[in-house]
């Protein structure tokens, strides 16, 4: 079933929306909530919460790309599940990923006045201007946090070119911000 018909049927109030979703969008839910999670019982957990999440927000909402839509919610749960998870229960993946990001992005003691809305719309505008390897990379490992293997596997590149890839990446998006007056 086509995005635009499983939106009506969330519209229409139809449970079968959630079906529909789960069959179309569900292994990628489970995905993104084991890479950050790296617990089935809690991925499973954040992706039913996503169903919920998307019935509670269409209506009124009408996303776009439906696929992005499920994707963001069922992120942004499984993040928020991990702040409640003991420290040594978080995936080592993400954690690097996030270590690795920190490095060049903005402090917010010396940038108060950028948003991570703001922040999110600048290295949207950098992506779009690199290669797709470079790009798909990049999402890959800091959106879906994906390790190095599995991205490496996907693409078909050894390991070693995709950490070549993230570093190269991450220097240009750190020249970038800079560039475009965001204080690092």
């Amino acid at each position: 079933m086509d995005d635009m018909r499983i939106i009506e049927l969330y519209f229409e109030r139809d449970e079968q929306a959630i079906k529909e979703t789960d069959s179309k969008y569900g292994k990628l839910c489970h995905s993104i909530a084991y890479n950050i999670l790296n617990n089935r019982e809690d991925s499973k957990e954040c992706v039913n919460d996503t169903y919920v999440g998307v019935w509670n927000a269409i209506p009124p909402t009408r996303p776009n790309n439906f696929m992005c839509f499920v994707c963001k919610i069922a992120r942004n749960l499984s993040l928020k599940r991990l702040e409640f998870i003991k420290r040594e229960k978080r995936s080592a993946d993400m954690l690097l990923s996030f270590e690795e990001l920190a490095a060049v992005l903005p402090d917010e003691r010396y940038a108060p006045n950028i948003s991570d809305e703001d922040i999110g719309k600048v290295i949207s505008k950098f992506l779009r201007n690199q290669n797709e390897d470079a790009k798909n990379v990049f999402i890959r490992k800091y959106y879906f946090f994906d390790s190095i293997s599995e991205i490496a596997k996907r693409y078909s590149f050894t390991e070693s070119k995709v950490k070549n890839m993230l570093f190269y990446t991450r220097n240009k998006l750190k020249d970038y911000l800079i560039k475009e007056g965001v204080e690092i």
